[in-house]
C-alpha cells in the first residue's frame, strides 16, 4: 500500500525524474552492465497460455508455475489448500521475485534519470558561465 501514492507524489513533485511506470524503459537496458546481463525470458508461449485458457493477469513470467497450480485445484477442489501447497509456495515464490525484479527495475530508471537531469544541469550552469 502506498506504492501507486508515492509514485502519484514523485511524479507531480518531479515529472522529469520519475518513470512512468505503464511506459517502458527509457534506457537501453544494457546500460550499466559490461559484460551483458541475463537475458529474461518467458518460459510459456502465449499459444500455450491461451491453450490452457490463462487469464490475463496470469500471463507473466510465472505462467509456467500458474498452470500446475491451476490443475492441482481443479483435481483437488475440498483439499485443494492442503494438496497443492506445494505448488502454490512456487508460483507465490516467483511472483515475488517477479515483483523484486520491477521494483529493481525502476530504482534503475529513476536513478539514470536523475542523473541525467543533474548533467543536463551541469551542462546549461556551465554554458551560462
Amino acid at each position: 500500500m502506498g506504492g501507486k501514492v508515492s509514485t502519484n507524489v514523485d511524479s507531480f513533485r518531479d515529472p522529469l525524474t520519475t518513470p512512468q511506470v505503464d511506459r517502458p524503459c527509457t534506457f537501453d537496458p544494457l546500460y550499466g552492465f559490461p559484460k551483458g546481463r541475463k537475458v529474461k525470458e518467458m518460459k510459456m508461449t502465449w499459444e500455450e497460455m491461451e491453450k490452457y485458457k490463462l487469464p490475463v493477469g496470469l500471463r507473466d513470467y510465472c505462467a509456467h508455475l500458474a498452470v500446475p497450480f491451476i490443475d492441482c485445484q481443479r483435481k483437488h477442489r475440498l483439499f485443494a489448500t492442503h494438496c497443492c501447497a506445494g505448488l502454490r509456495h512456487d508460483w507465490v515464490h516467483c511472483q515475488f521475485k517477479e515483483e523484486i525484479d520491477r521494483r529493481k527495475e525502476y530504482e534503475r530508471e529513476k536513478r539514470l534519470l536523475q542523473r541525467r537531469a543533474r548533467k543536463e544541469k551541469l551542462a546549461r550552469e556551465q554554458a551560462q558561465a
